[in-house]
C-alpha cells in the first residue's frame, strides 16, 4: 500500500461509482479521490504509483462505467474547482463548473458562451470532448487551461499549445484540467438569455432529457456537431443512421434505444453497464453491415467487465 496520508480532500476506497453517474450503473473504483485544492490533487498524483491508471471524472452525463468496477483512481474535482470569474472578453472557470453554469454567468456579463448552455457536464470535460453543438466548439472560444500533470507538475497551454479535433483534445498523457479561460464575443445580455430559452425547449423537445441516458452515444460520421438551423443536412448524423436501419425503440435487458431520439442510450431502470454497453454494440454492428459505416463511441467507458 503506498502512502496517502496529509490528504485534506476526501479519499473513499471502493467507490461505488453508480451512483455518480446520468446512466447509474457501474461498479466501484479503487480509489475516489476528491481533492480540496490544487496542491493536494498534485500531492495526491505524486504519490499514487505512477503505472496506477487515473480518470478525471466531471459529473458522470457521458460516461459508462462497467459493471466490474474501475482498477485506479477516479478524479472528482469538487466545489475548490468550480469559480467562474470575468474579465473583459474572458471567462474563467474551474474545472469542475457546471457548462450550464458559465454559459448563464457569461451571458449575464453579455459573453456569448452560449452553445455551451445545454452541454451537460463540466467545462473540463469540455475542453477534453472538445464539446460543442449548434455548429460551435469548445476550441472556437478556448483561450488557456491550467493542467496538473501526472508529475504534479502545474502547466498552463495556450489554444497553440493544443490539437482540438471532432470530440477531442490532444492533452498530455495522464493530466488533470484545473481551470479553463474562455474568450467571448460581446452580445446584448437579454438576446442571449432568449437564445439560451430556446435552445432548452428544442433540447427537451427532441432529447429524452427526463430519462437516464448520457448523451450521444456515438458520434457523428459527417465529422461536425448539429447545426441547430434549418438547412443543416442530416443525412451523416448518427441519430438518422441508426433510425434508418430500424433500431429505434430496440431494447437489450434493461437498456433501450430512446425512442425520441435514436443516438441517446436509455437505462429503463434495470440496465447494466453491459445491457448498455452491448446494446450499443448491436448499434455498431448493424450500421458496418448496412450502411458500411463505422460508428465511434461518444459515451466515454472506463473500467472492467463483469466476469
Amino acid at each position: 500500500m503506498f502512502e496517502l496520508s496529509n490528504l485534506k480532500g476526501n479519499l473513499t476506497l471502493d467507490k461505488d461509482l453508480s451512483l455518480l453517474t446520468w446512466l447509474r450503473v457501474g461498479g466501484p473504483a479503487d480509489y475516489f479521490f476528491q481533492p480540496a485544492d490544487e496542491a493536494d490533487l498534485a500531492k495526491f498524483l505524486v504519490a499514487i504509483p505512477p503505472q496506477l491508471p487515473i480518470f478525471p471524472m466531471g459529473v458522470g452525463s457521458n460516461l459508462l462505467v462497467r459493471d466490474g468496477g474501475y482498477r485506479g483512481a477516479v478524479l472528482r474535482l469538487g466545489r475548490g474547482f468550480n469559480q467562474i470569474k470575468i474579465s473583459g472578453t474572458r471567462v474563467t472557470a474551474g474545472a469542475s463548473a457546471l457548462d450550464t453554469r458559465v454559459a448563464l454567468r457569461a451571458a449575464e456579463a453579455g459573453l456569448d458562451l452560449t452553445f455551451l448552455h445545454t452541454i451537460p457536464g463540466t467545462v473540463g470535460g469540455a475542453v477534453s470532448m472538445n464539446a460543442g453543438c449548434y455548429g460551435c466548439y469548445t476550441s472556437d472560444h478556448f483561450f488557456s487551461a491550467r493542467l496538473i500533470t501526472r508529475a504534479g507538475d502545474i502547466t498552463t497551454l495556450g489554444k497553440d499549445d493544443l490539437t482540438f479535433d471532432y470530440r477531442h483534445a490532444n492533452l498530455p498523457e495522464g493530466s488533470v484540467i484545473t481551470e479553463v479561460v474562455f474568450e467571448a464575443e460581446k452580445v446584448e445580455p437579454s438576446l442571449l438569455i432568449a437564445r439560451m430559452n430556446a435552445q432548452r425547449v428544442q433540447r427537451d423537445k427532441t432529447q429524452p432529457t427526463k430519462e437516464l441516458s448520457a448523451g450521444s452515444a456515438f458520434r457523428n460520421p459527417s465529422g461536425f456537431s448539429s447545426t441547430g438551423r434549418h438547412d443543416d443536412l442530416q443525412d451523416l448524423k448518427a441519430w438518422k443512421i441508426i433510425d434508418e436501419v430500424g433500431m429505434r425503440g430496440l431494447q437489450l435487458g434493461g437498456a433501450k434505444i430512446s425512442e425520441k431520439h435514436p443516438n441517446f442510450l436509455v437505462n429503463t431502470g434495470t440496465a447494466s453497464a453491459a445491457d448498455l454497453e452491448n446494446l450499443g454494440e448491436l448499434i455498431r454492428k448493424r450500421v458496418s453491415k448496412e450502411r458500411q459505416i463505422e460508428l465511434v463511441w461518444e459515451i466515454t467507458r472506463i473500467g472492467e467487465k463483469d466476469n
